[in-house]
């Protein structure tokens, strides 16, 4: 594809990299920016990997060589200003990236952003966004597979597989085509081990988010219509069983596994706000639901972040809003 051969002209004419992703990274996000930092090392280019939040301990197996690093506002004061580029994956908006937003809206280098979510914000210089894509892992395969200059090997097949079983729910999502299944074979062909894989990031968790998941569902509530189910988070669960936030992903999913309930919203309170997440079944739009409450994402999992509000304030409004969705 044309917008292929784009990208990697533009990555060729650059020399120093950002790499970057969403708080709270995600496989789809750690994957991605790995594999884009393998092939910029094809290129023969610099980089650094910079994230607003660690990586989940459950995904440290994917950065074999460590490469990730926190941000810190003392320690990287200057890195903006070495770089000539930074790209920006899995995430189409600069408030994803929390801490570093402000610095990145006053960067001046060259701005990639590679995604496949729907209502990018236009922050960037050049983009490779594909909302028909199971994930930005998927977009990334078809880059390096279009362009011969790159060359796929055991470390991008490693994280590029991990982005997209995750952001297919393990391949039972709607996105999980015939074609993504010809995709994922290749990555197979690495020698990778899907059972390790999964083990890895599904069945290696602290006990402290298997505690926390307990007191979480002990939350949950369906509402009138039998149609919306929710359950919630607070800071006082996370303490008690002394988890991470990071440690609350996937929660959400379990709100949608009642008979006939087609929302699924999970409320976490952050020590300034409110995190919501949004699943749907079949084609609910919940992309539309987080809109209105400032956020975004895809038609069945979606999310926004709010600040300054309580869970007592927003909890009312958003199963309101999710309601009339539903019959709209």
């Amino acid at each position: 594809m044309q917008i292929h051969k784009k990208l990697l002209d533009v990555l060729k004419s650059k020399n120093k990299f950002i790499i970057t992703s969403h708080v709270n990274p995600d496989p789809d996000a750690i994957g991605s920016e790995l594999a884009i930092a393998d092939i910029l090392k094809q290129l023969g280019k610099e980089y650094f990997i910079l994230n607003t939040s660690s990586t989940p301990y459950n995904l440290k197996f994917l950065d074999i060589d460590n490469q990730i690093q926190k941000y810190n506002e003392e320690e990287h004061k200057t890195i903006f200003e070495s770089v000539d580029s930074a790209i920006f994956l899995d995430l189409n908006s600069l408030n994803r990236t929390v801490r570093m937003e402000e610095k990145f809206r006053k960067f001046e280098g060259e701005k990639i952003c590679i995604d496949h979510h729907t209502y990018p914000e236009d922050f960037y210089d050049f983009g490779l966004i594909n909302e028909t894509k199971s994930s930005t892992g998927e977009v990334l395969f078809d880059f390096i597979n279009s362009c011969k200059e790159l060359e796929f090997n055991e470390n991008i097949a490693l994280n590029l597989y991990s982005a997209i079983m995750t952001d297919t729910g393990s391949f039972r999502y709607s996105k999980t085509t015939p074609e993504l299944h010809k995709k994922v074979a290749k990555l197979l062909s690495f020698n990778l081990n899907p059972e390790e894989i999964y083990n890895e990031i599904y069945a290696q968790y602290k006990f402290s988010r298997v505690k926390t998941l307990g007191k979480s569902l002990s939350t949950i509530e369906i509402t009138k219509s039998e149609k919306v189910s929710y359950l919630i988070v607070t800071q006082a669960q996370l303490k008690e069983a002394n988890a991470e936030e990071s440690e609350v992903d996937g929660f959400v999913n379990f709100a949608l596994t009642t008979k006939g309930v087609q929302i699924g919203i999970l409320f976490f309170e952050l020590k300034d706000g409110v995190k919501i997440s949004f699943r749907s079944k079949g084609k609910t739009p919940v992309n539309l639901l987080a809109q209105e409450f400032g956020g975004g994402g895809h038609t069945n999992a979606a999310g926004t972040r709010l600040y300054n509000i309580s869970l007592d304030e927003i909890i009312p409004k958003v199963l309101e809003s999710a309601e009339k969705l539903l019959v709209s």
